[in-house]
């Protein structure tokens, strides 16, 4: 086997852990109980931030900090990331614990037609022929589900919308941080935040820190642990495999969520597969057309290599 068949091999291991993980959360959230919401995204983002420090300070990678807190713009737009991500994980733990998992499957399965969407509309970017097919299918999906629910599917939105945004925001602010890094910077943004919730929850008696037992407690400290573990092996993945792979294991996780909240004890009528049918015919037609551009951009490197003058370095694959 081949260096670049072993990387590639490794990179999809990796990057199936990551999502097999990711879409395990429903169990393991629902473990953190009787923790509220609040309580559980306060804890989340303080251990993880601890997690993140204490990797970043033994590998004695802290130096970048004092660059990024001269530079106001980003360490602004940093903080916003951190609300956006921050919000993220409170409705998606709000709907695990309130009985919404399939409804938050939905807003991950969503999350790629929202995010073109928002491309063409805050970037002005101009879409191919498959991304129009695919949007309108998403715009007809979500009316549908939206009658069939009886109200709109708000966690799906709200989550769907809060992901989009983060990632439009980091690809223009165009921070160069490894993912690790960009945690730690974000949870550290927010951790006032968390510990102002923390504060609250205590002063109303409506804390379950250290009144449930150790293993209740270990539970909630783990959150770092179980939020850095998923994004170390994201990390390694793409670095290893074609950004077509990605994309196409980046399902795995809302189709593992749904069947979580089926095993969970979510009903799923026949209607509402109806609707779920339709976003899955749009996200095929988007990656069908993301391994269209994937191939064509192959290609087009493959005849400038062929096409160097002598001497000259190909562009980097």
């Amino acid at each position: 086997m081949s260096e670049d068949a072993r990387r590639r091999r490794e990179g999809t291991a990796y990057g199936f852990l990551a999502y097999l993980i990711w879409g395990a959360f429903p169990f393991y959230f629902a473990t953190l109980r009787p923790a509220g919401p609040w309580e559980i995204l306060a804890h989340r983002i303080l251990w993880t931030l601890a997690v993140c420090g204490l990797v970043l300070l033994v590998t004695r990678d802290l130096r970048w900090l004092f660059a990024l807190a001269r530079t106001p713009r980003r360490l602004g737009g940093l903080m916003l990331a951190g609300l956006l991500i921050a919000a993220n994980w409170g409705i998606y733990t709000y709907a695990v614990l309130s009985g919404h998992i399939t409804e938050a499957a939905l807003g991950y399965f969503l999350n790629p037609l929202v995010t073109v969407a928002l491309g063409v509309i805050i970037l002005r970017e101009r879409l191919r022929g498959l991304q129009w097919v695919a949007v309108g299918v998403g715009v007809v999906a979500a009316i549908y589900l939206t009658v069939d629910y009886g109200d709109p599917p708000w966690i799906s939105f709200a989550l769907a919308a809060s992901f989009a945004s983060y990632s439009l925001l980091k690809n223009r602010l165009g921070v160069s941080l490894s993912p690790f890094r960009s945690l730690f910077a974000e949870s550290l943004t927010v951790a006032p935040l968390a510990v102002g919730i923390l504060v609250w929850l205590s002063l109303s008696g409506a804390t379950t820190w250290g009144g449930h037992g150790t293993g209740h407690t270990l539970l909630l400290m783990s959150t770092g642990v179980a939020t850095a573990i998923p994004l170390l092996l994201f990390a390694a993945a793409a670095s290893r495999v074609p950004l077509s792979t990605i994309g196409l294991l980046q399902f795995l996780t809302p189709v593992l969520q749904l069947l979580s909240g089926m095993a969970m004890g979510e009903t799923m009528p026949a209607s509402r597969w109806v609707g779920f049918a339709m976003v899955w015919v749009a996200l095929v037609l988007l990656s069908i057309d993301m391994v269209r551009q994937v191939r064509r951009s192959w290609q087009a490197r493959a005849g400038q290599a062929v096409t160097c003058a002598p001497g000259e370095q190909p562009p980097h694959p």
